[in-house]
């Protein structure tokens, strides 16, 4: 299936649609970005230049993603998060030499209103709670809330929260601590 973008929204020449990607009303696709299979953005969402998307990322309404922000696969971003482009910025300096990227690893959900400070790695299965300001990479599973975000538990590859047996209430999957970082147990 051919991707799929509202007629009120534009694409510029040079991007790259998966397929079964669906763009929905007033958004707008920069030039070199490149999007991959069944993606779905919302309303009011901007995405480039030069940014690239994995497959099956969810990209809610009035969401940005600048130069420098890298999705990869299933990644959930939530209505009216924000990426930063350049750590401090000024409406008098020009600093576009200075944007720093963003990479967001595979299966992170990122809740709505959350804001990532450019220069994050959000590593894989990471869950950002609304609002949450991340500044900082975000070790793989961690459960991040506040201002600043501070881990404050561990969700599974399903995006539970684990209680203390580190086991997913919904797969049954267990999960061990190794050297600070969750990892799954294998069977």
């Amino acid at each position: 299936m051919p991707a799929s973008v509202h007629p009120s929204s534009y694409v510029d020449d040079n991007v790259t649609l998966g397929e079964g990607t669906t763009i929905w009303h007033f958004s707008h696709i920069l030039g070199g970005s490149r999007i991959g299979q069944n993606c779905s953005f919302g309303q009011n969402v901007m995405v480039g230049p030069n940014v690239t998307i994995g497959d099956n990322c969810r990209v809610q309404n009035n969401v940005s993603l600048y130069e420098g922000v890298e999705l990869e696969d299933n990644v959930f971003c939530g209505p009216s998060c924000v990426f930063t482009n350049v750590v401090t910025p000024r409406s008098g300096v020009n600093r576009r030499g200075e944007f720093a990227p963003t990479k967001v690893r595979k299966g992170v959900t990122i809740g709505a209103n959350a804001t990532i400070v450019c220069g994050s790695e959000l590593g894989e299965y990471a869950f950002i709670a609304a609002g949450a300001v991340i500044t900082k990479d975000v070790k793989p599973f961690s459960l991040m809330a506040g201002v600043p975000a501070r881990r404050i538990g561990w969700v599974s590859h399903a995006g539970e929260v684990l209680r203390d047996d580190l086991t997913c209430p919904r797969t049954g999957e267990k999960y061990e601590v190794v050297n600070g970082q969750l990892r799954r147990v294998e069977a």
